[in-house]
């Protein structure tokens, strides 16, 4: 059976009353109840302790790929809606040195993501870190939630699997656990070999990721981004300058990346330096660049999408599908 998604998500949303009343909804809030269920069980097992994010904060993640944040008035204040926990779940290592948050996000994407299937304003993270990890110990972590996730779904809810068409025999490699790893070199390589124009510097780009996700019946890591193409905050390998100890974890069938992660840089000076490179004003970081001061822990983490989850197990065209209230990058709803 064909698993990959049919449309790539080209259409828009209808009404709001006509999508709650869906039987195609239903499903989906039903496959991600028990995706979180799962979730949380898991990574409690895991020793985790679950916290609730901030919603509001006087900085975010600089964000990437054209993505802008929100900013709020906060009692005269310029504040920002988080686009990412990132630096919070960061500076909560002190006291929480296992720690998740199912985390809310308002992201303004550039409008023409709008059909890509993959991209709302309005998303949540399963935002995982931990203290004195490895880039591996990360991926342990996120290869093993993936895993279980799906696991518990199909055995919980398998007769609303079948109703949508997902064949529990096309995810035998995702409930196996193990998952391919090439690097954004290797990555590249394959996508100009194919004759995709990627660049060799940048991000994998949103038709070059679906590609690569189109070739594989598995999920797969891409390790080693280049420095510049992420966050200040993705710790640069001492061992090889230029690249970065980081991640993302791609779904097959075209679905593409559900995870992204890496070693976070935990040393002041170097955090200070890697902001002025990427081009942000450390003087809008104050709080967090106290708490390195005073020592964050050396870490490692990652954020799964649960709207990109919950679409890969359902099947689904695109996100705005397996969300009840979608926001689509240029389009107003309520």
């Amino acid at each position: 059976m064909d698993q990959t998604p049919r449309t790539g998500g080209a259409t828009t949303p209808p009404p709001l009353g006509e999508h709650l009343r869906s039987p195609q909804l239903r499903a989906a809030m039903l496959v991600q109840q028990e995706a979180l269920h799962a979730a949380r069980d898991y990574l409690r097992g895991e020793g985790f302790v679950e916290l609730l994010p901030p919603l509001v904060g006087p900085v975010t993640d600089p964000g990437g790929r054209g993505a802008k944040a929100l900013d709020v008035d906060y009692y005269g204040h310029s504040y920002k809606l988080m686009t990412s926990a990132i630096l919070y779940k960061q500076a909560s290592l002190r006291g929480f040195p296992r720690l998740f948050y199912i985390a809310p996000n308002v992201r303004v994407e550039p409008e023409e993501t709008a059909t890509t299937g993959r991209h709302l304003v309005e998303f949540h993270q399963i935002d995982v870190e931990i203290a004195e990890a490895s880039r591996e110990e990360a991926q342990e972590i996120a290869a093993g939630l993936l895993t279980h996730v799906t696991e518990q779904v199909f055995t919980a809810i398998p007769g609303v699997l079948a109703e949508l068409g997902r064949d529990e025999a096309g995810f035998a490699d995702v409930r196996s656990g193990k998952y391919d790893v090439c690097t954004h070199h290797e990555a590249v390589t394959r996508l100009l070999a194919s004759g995709h124009p990627q660049n060799p510097d940048g991000e994998i780009d949103w038709a070059g990721e679906r590609l690569l996700s189109l070739e594989s019946d598995r999920p797969f890591f891409i390790n080693d981004y280049p420095k510049g193409s992420r966050g200040f905050y993705d710790r640069e390998d001492p061992e090889n300058p230029g690249v970065l100890r980081n991640f993302d974890l791609i779904a097959p069938h075209g679905y593409g990346e559900i995870v992204s992660g890496s070693e976070r840089e935990s040393d002041y000076a170097t955090i200070v330096t890697r902001m002025r490179e990427s081009g942000e004003n450390p003087a809008k970081y104050a709080w967090y660049l106290k708490e390195a001061r005073e020592g964050i822990p050396a870490s490692a983490g990652f954020g799964m999408g649960l709207q990109r989850l919950v679409r890969f197990l359902t099947g689904l065209d695109a996100v705005w599908q397996v969300s009840a209230y979608p926001k689509l990058p240029g389009v107003m709803a309520p």
